[in-house]
């Protein structure tokens, strides 16, 4: 049988000292997050028996900074934040939710100051904004993880979980242009937030498709609901008394149910209406054909890769996954 492994191994490997090692595989605490990373890395190559089964000794404190949980994709965020703290939990991480306005950078900002003093990893689903964008690169050269999660920002260091949303956004014009038909006719455009670089993609990707591949197609009124479900559906109900001759809409952010019930109010049974993000009430919304098509990210499975990029950073999870997240396309016939 070969030597057993002892902690003055793992030192030697970790190039720290046994003092070291022993505060972070005995939980003790007051070490940096580099060298207990490179501990639980070593642990784990030496195959010291401690840390075959490691739970990761330190608790990782991770802010999650979002949107009001009246956002329904939100809301299913938070919950997927709070089952991932009341579950199993291998990497030893909990996870508080902080909610901003998005419309309100100055508040965000004082948010994620707030949380850069006192947590090991920020995971962000916020606007573009250069003055945040700053805050999260510093944080990151502390050598601390930033997520932005479902929402990309222009902060360098920023580690990106979510799907492509320019893909996402062709998704929705080709299938809008193929329930048109030939004849085309004229669209209704919505987002939340223009300035979220995800949603900016969207648009994007939606209108290019469009000219690529359905010319008789033409995008009228563009509007911004500021992240409003309620002002999506006033959009809408707006939109269709001016323009009478809509005949589909795209409705790339929150509001998708308020959206819904507009088209039905303005008794438009013949509009097409595609929006994103599955949930209850969206899935009987399309049994009875008030949503022809729905886009879905899966936040839950967002929320869960988002905590292993984390796990992986600290040492506690030795293969690093996939960041980029499928899209899903629920119809009538499959939801």
């Amino acid at each position: 049988m070969g030597r057993k492994v002892t902690a003055a191994d793992v030192a030697r490997e970790a190039g720290v000292s046994a003092a070291t090692v022993d505060r972070v595989l005995n939980n003790r605490g007051g070490v940096s997050t580099d060298k207990e990373r490179r501990v639980i890395g070593a642990a784990k190559r030496l195959k010291l028996d401690r840390a075959l089964d490691l739970r990761a000794a330190r608790t990782l404190r991770v802010a999650a900074i979002l949107q009001s949980p009246q956002n329904p994709f939100h809301a299913t965020v938070g919950q997927a934040f709070a089952e991932q703290n009341r579950g199993v939990n291998p990497f030893n991480i909990q996870t508080r939710v902080y909610v901003g306005d998005p419309a309100k950078p100055e508040q965000l900002q004082r948010i994620i100051q707030c949380a850069m003093a006192t947590h090991d990893a920020i995971i962000t689903c916020l606007p573009d904004d250069g003055p945040i964008a700053a805050d999260l690169d510093r944080y990151a050269d502390t050598g601390r993880p930033v997520i932005a999660l479902a929402a990309d920002i222009r902060a360098e260091k920023a580690i990106y979980v979510g799907p492509d949303d320019y893909a996402g956004g062709r998704i929705a014009g080709d299938l809008l242009g193929r329930f048109l038909g030939p004849s085309g006719g004229e669209i209704m455009l919505i987002g939340g937030l223009w300035s979220m670089i995800g949603q900016a993609q969207r648009r994007r990707g939606f209108e290019d498709v469009l000219v690529a591949r359905h010319l008789r197609c033409n995008v009228v009124h563009v509007a911004e609901s500021r992240e409003s479900g309620d002002r999506a559906g006033e959009l809408a109900a707006r939109a269709l008394r001016d323009h009478p001759n809509i005949a589909g809409i795209y409705n790339a952010s929150a509001g998708g149910v308020k959206v819904a019930q507009a088209i039905e109010r303005a008794g438009r049974s013949d509009l097409v209406y595609i929006t994103h993000e599955f949930s209850d009430q969206r899935r009987t919304l399309l049994k009875v054909g008030q949503i022809d098509a729905l886009l879905d990210q899966e936040p839950a499975t967002e929320v869960g890769i988002a905590l292993s990029v984390i796990a992986h950073h600290y040492g506690r999870l030795e293969t690093l996954v996939d960041t980029k997240t499928p899209i899903r396309v629920h119809f009538r016939e499959t939801c």
